[in-house]
């Protein structure tokens, strides 16, 4: 009876480490397939990758002060000095675009950041608990999603006022029930696997497992979509900024320099031109990476 005992124990513990290994080498396996996707992938790579480090250390590039007019340079071309000439004050295209970036992949990054831990860890509690707690997020997340969400971000920013802040959490409550429907689907799928099952076997709290266990396997497909919305949001923030509900002036945000340029653009086009090229191949970018990744962890519509 002793060593029956002892070998029962040993096979329950060592299942969840077993299946969890298994369970890295699918991922490992799932994210060299998005990669083999051709030279599209690279070329998404290589320009977001440069996007980001002109966004990171803008400071140390030898680029014009973005804030300060130029009077001699109002509507000023491609020049030398100026490599996408000037705006309607004169000031430098290019370093406009370059600290736009940086505004712009702020709130991409920070409200689906923020929106993803929040719903993330709220579907993972309905997704397992399931009962009341389900039912009360599902009826939360029904009434945001019923909410217009340009009427909410409106509200925002008449209440606490234009400010990157704001957009930011107001972003982020709105991507929070995408997050929770995502979230609770995988959740839903993950908790019947073995070694979720031998972990409530042995013992194990519910906090333990949902963190231990179940999180592991859900913050992928999370962390998948989540890319995409990165893209999604900085499309929403240049359309804010475009309609003036946005970041304020004189911080640059590609949207608030397309929108600058947008009673000029028969005359001198490049003034909205660059900086919606450069938006354009960022999101696209965003987008092709992130939909290669999330086809390869793709909760299915059964599940929601």
């Amino acid at each position: 009876m002793p060593e029956t005992t002892t070998t029962t124990t040993t096979t329950v513990t060592a299942e969840p480490a077993v299946a969890g290994a298994a369970n890295g080498t699918d991922t490992a396996k799932k994210v060299r397939r998005a990669g083999r996707a051709g030279i599209g992938w690279y070329i998404a790579w290589t320009w977001l990758g440069a996007v980001v480090l002109a966004a990171i250390f803008a400071p140390l590039l030898p680029l014009w002060d973005p804030a300060i007019p130029d009077y001699t340079n109002v509507f000023g071309g491609i020049t030398p000095q100026h490599w996408l000439g000037g705006d309607t004050l004169g000031r430098d295209t290019l370093s406009r675009v370059i600290y736009g970036a940086r505004a712009s992949l702020l709130v991409g990054i920070c409200a689906v950041g923020l929106g993803a831990l929040v719903g993330g860890t709220l579907g993972m509690l309905a997704g397992y608990f399931g009962g009341r707690t389900e039912r009360f997020l599902s009826w939360v997340t029904d009434v945001v999603l019923a909410f217009p969400g340009l009427v909410f971000i409106i509200a925002i920013v008449a209440i606490l006022g234009s400010s990157l802040a704001n957009l930011i959490v107001g972003l982020a409550i709105l991507s929070v029930p995408t997050f929770i429907r995502l979230s609770r689907a995988a959740t839903l799928v993950v908790a019947q696997r073995e070694f979720v099952q031998a972990a409530r076997a042995y013992g194990s709290s519910p906090v333990r497992i949902i963190f231990r266990e179940i999180a592991p396997n859900v913050v992928l497909p999370v962390a998948a979509y989540g890319f995409i919305m990165i893209g999604v949001f900085i499309v929403v923030e240049g359309s804010l900024s475009f309609l003036g509900l946005g970041i304020p002036p004189p911080t640059p945000s590609w949207g608030g320099m397309i929108a600058a340029g947008r009673t000029e653009l028969l005359n001198y086009p490049h003034i909205s031109l660059f900086p919606a090229a450069v938006m354009f191949l960022t999101v696209l970018s965003i987008n092709y990476i992130g939909e290669r990744v999330r086809k390869q962890f793709e909760v299915k519509e059964s599940n929601l």
